[in-house]
């Protein structure tokens, strides 16, 4: 498949590679704050709350990617905001579920695995700024601009070009 032609593409690309970076040293320090303050309840609590943060905020970034390889269709507008809105519905969904299954469970420190989630989203925000404001977007992309096309022309004198020497000289 072809690279993508929409100008977002390489944004949110970046932005989900940068996202995957910071996740893995976030994880490592959630982890290890929280095997400080309730050892092995804590490190989990805190590797869950980062990884449950990256999975829920890298959704929206794949969605619009996939979203995004049917550029040029002419349903692309339908299409796009479809699966964006069905990347939400299921965000909202896993998140539901995730609280449900994890509320009261005696292995989770809340208070770890909250600000652990936190964390992850304040991180998560970082990152949309810095690349976003990083990377140079054109105000209108995408577009191509219409080209004269000689048939477009109104009939009459004004309108018409003559054939003559290119030089400026007189004409017979």
């Amino acid at each position: 498949m072809s690279p993508s032609p929409v100008s977002s593409t390489p944004i949110l690309r970046r932005t989900l590679i940068w996202s995957g970076v910071a996740t893995v040293v976030l994880a490592v320090v959630a982890g290890g704050i929280g095997f400080l303050v309730a050892q092995g309840e804590g490190l989990v609590s805190g590797l869950l709350g980062v990884l449950l943060a990256a999975l829920f905020l890298s959704i929206t970034g794949a969605s619009i990617l996939i979203a995004n390889r049917w550029y040029g269709d002419p349903i692309y507008v339908q299409l796009f905001f479809a699966i964006v809105l069905g990347g939400w519905l299921l965000k909202l969904g896993l998140f539901v579920v995730a609280m449900i299954l994890l509320a009261g469970q005696p292995w989770l420190q809340p208070m770890v695995f909250f600000l652990s989630i936190v964390a992850g989203v304040l991180m998560s925000l970082a990152i949309d700024v810095i690349v976003l404001t990083s990377m140079r977007l054109p105000n209108v992309s995408d577009i191509s601009l219409p080209t004269e096309v000689p048939e477009d022309r109104a009939p009459g004198a004004a309108n018409h070009i003559e054939e003559g020497p290119v030089d400026g000289g007189p004409r017979s």
